[in-house]
């Protein structure tokens, strides 16, 4: 039997792939791209038919993290020229919430920067989840405020939060090049403590931060070890001012092999599409819907998405449709309990970055950086155009670095939010 029936029989039983069989599908080759998409498209057709759960981040407060996540635009010592900005108050949080609901989004992420949040902010963050619910019936909120101290998540299910955000990132291994000032184990801790609290628990990666195969496979299998209920895949957006603006190191190709990876292994989670997905994705976007159930809508943390009407147009245009607030997500073995249990072998339960938002990528609004380009500045020609038109043997495609555009609407601004 090849790898892609062993992987389809075993995404449909729910059993674990071996790391062997992850790996090899992030060493794939392009000519069998469509083979994979393929076979991890229909395990996600067993567990969430063709819905699509849409998402939508609000800021709550913006930059002048002291974090120093290498990743993140908000970070300590950062320059990118994102929006910053001190906690919004409840109603401008509500406001900036009901714009995404209006959009179809079912569920709302509330994000802040900052290594985690003290008492007050939880008590702050508290009367936003009301005010949010309050006008908003049926509407599922998600926390994403950092490390959590004890009690807190006892205190965000108790407001109202049914689920709290907080990214594994990158494996273990490499999780100390990423970040020196807290380690990989405190985001274990704090998944767990949402976990144990009650709270459906959300933890995802980074690809795109130099990492080796090996270990996006190690993140992956921790992840599952952890067992959250959704699992967001964020693409680095390499913002100009942080130590990571050179790494451009993604191709469509390998954001969906990334993808198809994640779905074999997490096969009845909530697999969310999440930052850099417009930026590195690009025109494949659709293709990726056969992968996830789960996008954000519009904006990112501090950078612009697409439009939202383009995303819901993405998705009816691909044969998909929205879910609807009165579905459940999860499948049924899964939703009862919140946080179900999945088979894992003993030995590959592990441990924990940005997909509610986590001080990284998406938010209020999606992450990313640069200038948006204007009508009358045409971008200069790619590279591996100027070698066609010479008659040249056409070598890599040059990164589109003009598709990153800070946010400059929404949450925390004079401008409305685009959904």
């Amino acid at each position: 039997m090849d790898l892609l029936s062993t992987l389809v029989e075993k995404g449909l039983r729910r059993e674990l792939p071996t790391r062997e069989e992850a790996l090899a599908v992030l060493s794939s080759s392009d000519d069998d791209l469509l083979d994979v998409v393929a076979a991890a498209g229909r395990v996600r057709r067993q567990w969430f038919g063709r819905r699509v759960k849409l998402n939508y981040l609000v800021n709550l407060k913006s930059g002048l993290c002291p974090e120093d996540c290498s990743y993140c635009s908000q970070r300590l010592g950062s320059t990118a020229g994102i929006l910053k900005y001190t906690w919004l108050k409840p109603d401008e949080a509500s406001q900036a919430a009901a714009a995404g609901v209006a959009g179809g989004a079912k569920r709302v992420c509330l994000v802040a920067s900052g290594r985690g949040p003290t008492d007050r902010d939880v008590d702050r963050v508290s009367k936003t989840i009301a005010a949010i619910k309050e006008q908003n019936e049926g509407v599922e909120v998600c926390a994403c405020l950092g490390l959590l101290s004890q009690g807190q998540a006892e205190r965000l299910r108790d407001a109202g939060a049914d689920a709290y955000n907080h990214n594994l990132n990158t494996s273990e291994e490499t999780y100390g090049q990423i970040t020196t000032t807290h380690t990989y184990e405190d985001r274990v801790d704090t998944v767990q403590q949402a976990q144990a609290a009650g709270l459906s628990a959300c933890s995802g990666l980074i690809a795109g931060m130099g990492e080796s195969d090996k270990d996006l496979v190690d993140v992956v299998f921790a992840l599952r070890g952890l067992d959250p209920d959704s699992v967001p895949v964020n693409f680095l957006i390499p913002f100009e001012g942080t130590p990571l603006a050179k790494e451009w190191n993604l191709t469509p190709q390998r954001c969906l092999r990334i993808l198809a990876m994640v779905r074999f292994v997490c096969p009845d989670v909530e697999v969310r599409l999440a930052g850099g997905r417009e930026v590195h994705l690009r025109s494949l976007q659709p293709l990726a819907l056969h992968l996830v159930n789960s996008i954000f809508l519009g904006d990112y943390l501090t950078s612009e998405g697409q439009a939202g009407q383009v995303d819901l147009d993405m998705i009816a245009d691909a044969g998909f449709e929205v879910e609807g607030a009165g579905t459940t997500t999860l499948p049924e073995h899964r939703a009862g309990g919140g946080c179900g249990s999945i088979c894992a072998d003993a030995g590959d339960h592990g441990a924990d970055s940005t997909g509610c938002g986590g001080t990284a990528q998406p938010g209020g609004a999606r992450a990313g950086c640069g200038e948006r380009s204007t009508a009358d500045t045409a971008p200069e020609p790619a590279p591996v155009a100027a070698e066609v038109a010479q008659g040249a043997e056409p070598g890599p495609r040059a990164p589109r670095t003009d598709l990153v555009t800070v946010r400059r609407r929404g949450a925390g601004t004079d401008l409305a939010p685009n959904a």
